[in-house]
Formats: C-alpha cells, sequence, structure tokens
C-alpha cells in the first residue's frame, strides 16, 4: 500500500529543526520532573472536585517529555490515524515507485518542519490518537522557558499549567463516548470530500506543504483553508470546531477557577500569560495565523465566556449536562449565545448558584 508519509522522516526532521531548551542543571531538571508529577495528582484532585467529574478508566502516569520526545509521541499518534484513512482512500490505486517515494519522503520533511515550530510551543497536551483512552504529556522544557519569561513563581505556574492538561484528560476519561466521537468526526471529514480519492491526498499534501512553507517564509501567502473545499467537509469542521472550542474553554475555565483557592498568584500568571499570547514580531504573528494557532487563542477566549455563561445559568451540574452525548454539546452558532444551549437542552430555567 502506498505510504503517504515517510514517518521516520518527519521524526528525524523535527528532531533535527526543534530548538533546544533553556539551560538547566541535572539536579533542576530532576526536580523539575519531580515536581510537575506531584502537581499533576493534586491538579487531578483540585479538577474532579471543581468539576463534579470523575475518571471512569485507569489511566497511565503523566509523560514529563522533552520537545523531541513530544515530536515523536505526535508523530506516532498522527501515523496511527492518518494511515489507515490514507490506504482506505487509496483503495487499489497505486502510484509508481518512484513518486511514491518522493511524494512520501517530502510529506514527511514538511510534516516534521510544522512539529519542529510546535514542539517549541506547547506547554501540555492531552494525546489521544496513540494510545487509548490518551497519555497526559507535559512538556518540560517548554513550562520552564514559559515560567522564566514571564517571572511566575514556579509552583504556581507549574500547577496552573496541569490544571489545565488534566481538565484535558478528565474531558476524555470521564466521558466514555468522547474519544469515539472525535475520531468519528476526523473519519467523517474524510468521507465528507467529494473528490477522488488521489485528488484529496493531493489536497492533504498542499495543506501540509502550504504549513511548512510558513514556517520557513511568513511572508507565504497561501492560506490551510485551501484543503477544505466541499460543504460537506465545512459542515464537519464546524462541528470539530464546536468540540475544540468546548474543550479548550472548559480547561481554561476550570483552570481559573480552581486558581484562587490554590494558586497565590494566579491572577497575575493570567495576565502576563495573556499579554504573552496576543504578543509577537509580525513573523510570529504570521506563522501562527498559517498554523491555525490564532485560531485556538480564540477558541481559548470564546469557549471560556461560553462555558461562565452556561455556568452562571444552570451551575456546574447543568453545565455537565453537555457531556450527556454528541447530541448535547454546543453548536458552532451556540458559542455565542450561551442561553440557546440552555434553552435547548434545559429548556426555561430559573437562577441558580454556580454550584448548582
Amino acid at each position: 500500500m502506498a505510504q503517504f508519509v515517510d514517518w521516520d522522516l518527519a521524526a528525524a526532521t523535527a528532531g533535527a529543526l526543534g530548538k533546544s531548551g533553556p539551560r538547566v542543571s541535572y539536579e533542576e531538571a530532576t526536580e523539575v520532573v519531580a515536581d510537575l508529577r506531584r502537581l499533576t495528582d493534586e491538579a487531578a484532585g483540585h479538577v474532579a472536585e471543581y468539576t463534579g467529574l470523575r475518571s471512569l478508566v485507569a489511566h497511565p502516569p503523566v509523560r514529563i517529555v522533552d520537545r523531541r520526545d513530544w515530536a515523536a509521541v505526535n508523530i506516532a499518534g498522527l501515523s496511527e490515524v492518518i494511515t489507515p484513512l490514507v490506504n482506505r482512500l487509496s483503495g487499489d490505486k497505486q502510484p509508481g515507485a518512484l513518486t511514491d517515494a518522493v511524494g512520501s519522503r517530502l510529506t514527511g520533511v514538511q510534516a516534521g518542519t510544522v512539529l519542529a515550530y510546535l514542539s517549541g510551543r506547547v506547554l501540555g497536551q492531552y494525546e489521544v490518537f496513540s494510545a487509548d483512552p490518551g497519555q497526559l504529556l507535559l512538556v518540560a522544557p517548554n513550562i520552564v522557558e514559559v515560567e522564566r519569561k514571564l517571572q511566575a513563581d514556579p509552583r504556581d505556574f507549574r500547577l496552573w499549567v496541569c490544571l489545565h492538561e488534566v481538565t484535558h484528560r478528565t474531558q476524555f476519561t470521564a466521558v466514555p463516548w468522547m474519544r469515539g466521537h472525535f475520531f468519528g468526526e476526523v473519519q467523517a471529514f474524510v468521507d465528507a470530500s467529494q473528490a477522488g480519492g488521489d485528488n484529496l491526498l493531493d489536497r492533504v499534501r498542499r495543506g501540509v506543504a502550504t504549513l511548512s512553507d510558513s514556517v520557513r517564509n511568513p511572508d507565504s501567502r497561501a492560506s490551510v483553508l485551501d484543503i477544505v473545499q466541499t460543504p460537506g467537509q465545512r459542515a464537519v469542521l464546524d462541528r470539530l470546531t464546536a468540540l475544540m472550542t468546548l474543550l479548550e474553554g472548559h480547561a481554561e475555565f476550570v483552570m481559573d477557577g480552581v486558581g484562587p483557592e490554590v494558586i497565590p498568584s494566579v491572577g497575575e500568571i493570567r495576565a502576563r500569560f495573556n499579554r504573552r499570547r496576543e504578543a509577537g514580531n509580525p513573523v510570529e504573528k504570521a506563522i501562527r495565523k498559517l498554523l491555525g494557532i490564532d485560531v485556538k487563542m480564540r477558541q481559548y477566549a470564546e469557549g471560556r465566556k461560553f462555558v461562565h455563561g452556561v455556568v452562571d445559568q444552570v451551575g456546574m451540574a447543568g453545565f455537565n449536562k453537555i457531556f450527556s452525548s454528541p447530541l448535547t454539546l454546543p453548536r458552532l452558532d451556540e458559542l455565542g449565545d450561551p442561553g440557546a444551549w440552555v434553552a435547548r437542552v434545559h429548556g426555561p430555567v430559573g437562577p441558580v448558584s454556580a454550584a448548582g
């Protein structure tokens, strides 16, 4: 079967192009790892108490990784998901051996370039592709680098990050259908293509090339949205956008909601962190736009506002009804109107407390 991406080359490229982390001694590195493990466990208790959500599965310990390891884990996960989809799309159509080899190696270099850039920015992730139910990753060099740049209290900043990422783990382990639903939407996006398999693969390759080019050449005017060409795909993308906005906003709401009780400097951290998100030279801003990072930043704010609006109306227990089934997830147009979601799912309601 044709290989879409040379995954080994992608991993090698990400490792070679990834930036080195901040300078720390062996003793400091050991302390950071131990601290993040301990704070992850502490965050789990806070998240469960605050949200009322409880994990339904046993999960492995948090993985503390460096930038190279983060890229390698994501490459392995993407391979697990993308390879079967590409094989199914390709069917019996086989390109020539030389064309396949050149194409897969080129895409491998491009994918590795993108992941090298992202590996220097991600603080943590609940990675769902490579394992069931998923695995929690914390990128220690990036956490240390950001806390230093923000001049934040290390313990407070690390716990703040852990609260966010543990909330994501809770979303996928306390809601048994979440991972399968997410995978199903990814599958639906592929199925919604009305073009032939080879044409779709060509468009995806062009999308990866656009991302890679944006990292190397921020003046590029190409748009990654060029790969979304059918009405069916746009409809699925709307649902995925709504889901990701909910999950990100929920994590932001929880980390700030728990924060004042257990993180003395949370207000200062949030203010400095937001300024860091919004800042950036023109090169950084161009890359963030083309990689979709600016969209993710809007998801944080819009999602947090939606969750806050729902909790204000129906309390945390009422909000958790959002996780009852895929049918109770917010629609894209409801994200800007929490009352519309409440009316659809709860019907008319009176005022309740946030603890409701």
